[in-house]
């Protein structure tokens, strides 16, 4: 039986191939992006090897970890075309122009860089930038030299709530005049100096991002009850640079006479959700609290405690909780995001690797002004590490 015209049509259709030069091309991925890894030593931070997930215009073309179980379960989740056991063979084959920079460990982070900068690749890393200052200035260094743009994952600044509200407090006098602002460690296990690296860091960040850069910083640091001294150096349960004391205080001076504090205090409930950023104002105070994202709360009391005229606290019309539907992909989005678009400008990105040595400099200041028994003015004169000695 003799098929129809139509019948012929439909039924061959989806078999037709048009030539080459006739089909419509799909738009090739505008940057090639490698991940560098280590199964053994700081992971891959919290999931940085997936944050391509959502970028269209980025292709995964190789993971390194040195690590064969880890370089399979991580380079399949990233969806890299490629595996490698080094990551500097990684760079020379694939020529990235982006990279993110993922171990939670500083141990090989300047390493790490220096190498991505010698290969002309942007990126990402994770926090903290460095075990010292030395090391990070010459991150910097590094970057700046060859104009290249990289991030560092302070993700909690760059949550649409944070923004928001920076905003309505120093521009549209959310709280009045801004007074002093206080910050806590999370105060879990890791009480203390490495609390003050790991998540301290982020503290100092939102502390500059809400504030400027400090002046001065003083500080009191005790280990078992008596003043910490550089005999007391610990290495932390991660390889973040040393650490030192149980019970960290330190005050800071910013512009205007504003002042920050932070503390760490081990205490036996290991509770954690004390970790966040608290600003008080002549009318009233905010608080940031940074476990599983950032909850705001606001108080309309000038003089910070309940009365007759004051309410309870409450949350900031326009405000809500972010709420990722794809928290593996969308944490570091707006970081990663920034940086593309800062490629080949004169701008840093909103979260740059410069960010990420000043809040560094924040953290040896306190170590630094505790050994001196003195406030000690930023920018340090000294970059090695206070407990190096």
């Amino acid at each position: 039986m003799k098929a129809t015209r139509r019948e012929f049509i439909g039924g061959t259709a989806a078999s037709l191939v048009l030539p080459a030069r006739e089909r419509p091309q799909a738009a090739a991925p505008a940057h090639r992006a490698c991940i560098i890894g280590d199964s053994r030593r700081g992971l891959y931070g919290h999931s940085m090897h997936r944050m391509f997930e959502l970028c269209p215009e980025v292709e995964v073309t190789g993971l390194a970890d040195p690590v064969e179980d880890g370089r399979r379960k991580y380079g399949g989740e990233a969806g890299a075309q490629r595996l490698y056991a080094d990551y500097r063979e990684m760079l020379e084959k694939e020529k990235p122009s982006l990279v993110v920079i993922a171990p939670r460990w500083t141990l090989c982070h300047r390493e790490y860089l220096l190498a991505c900068a010698a290969a002309g690749a942007h990126g990402i890393i994770e926090k903290p930038i460095a075990s010292d200052l030395l090391e990070a200035d010459g991150m910097v260094r590094a970057a700046e030299t060859r104009n290249l743009k990289w991030g560092i994952g302070f993700n909690f600044r760059v949550l649409p709530e944070v923004l928001a509200l920076r905003k309505q407090v120093m521009e549209e006098g959310l709280i009045g005049q801004i007074l002093e602002v206080r910050g806590r460690g999370k105060e879990d296990q890791r009480a203390g100096g490495e609390d003050l690296v790991v998540l301290g860091t982020h503290i100092f960040d939102l502390m500059r991002f809400f504030l400027g850069s400090p002046r001065w910083v003083a500080a009191q640091i005790d280990s078992e009850g008596k003043p910490a001294t550089r005999e007391n150096r610990r290495e932390a349960s991660e390889s973040v640079g040393p650490v030192a004391g149980d019970r960290i205080s330190a005050m800071f001076g910013f512009d205007r006479g504003i002042t920050g504090y932070f503390s760490s205090v081990k205490t036996a409930d290991n509770q954690g959700g004390r970790w966040g950023l608290d600003l008080y104002g002549s009318r009233g105070m905010v608080t940031i609290r940074q476990n599983g994202g950032a909850h705001i709360s606001l108080f309309r009391s000038p003089s910070w405690a309940p009365d007759k005229a004051a309410g309870a606290w409450e949350s900031i019309p326009g405000l809500s909780s972010t709420r990722f539907s794809r928290p593996e992909a969308e944490r570091y989005l707006p970081i990663i995001r920034d940086v593309i678009a800062k490629i080949g400008s004169g701008e840093r990105p909103q979260v740059s690797l410069q960010d990420g040595a000043a809040a560094l400099e924040m953290i040896q200041g306190i170590y630094a002004a505790h050994l001196a028994g003195a406030r000690i003015p930023f920018p340090l004169t000294d970059r090695r590490h206070p407990l190096d000695g």
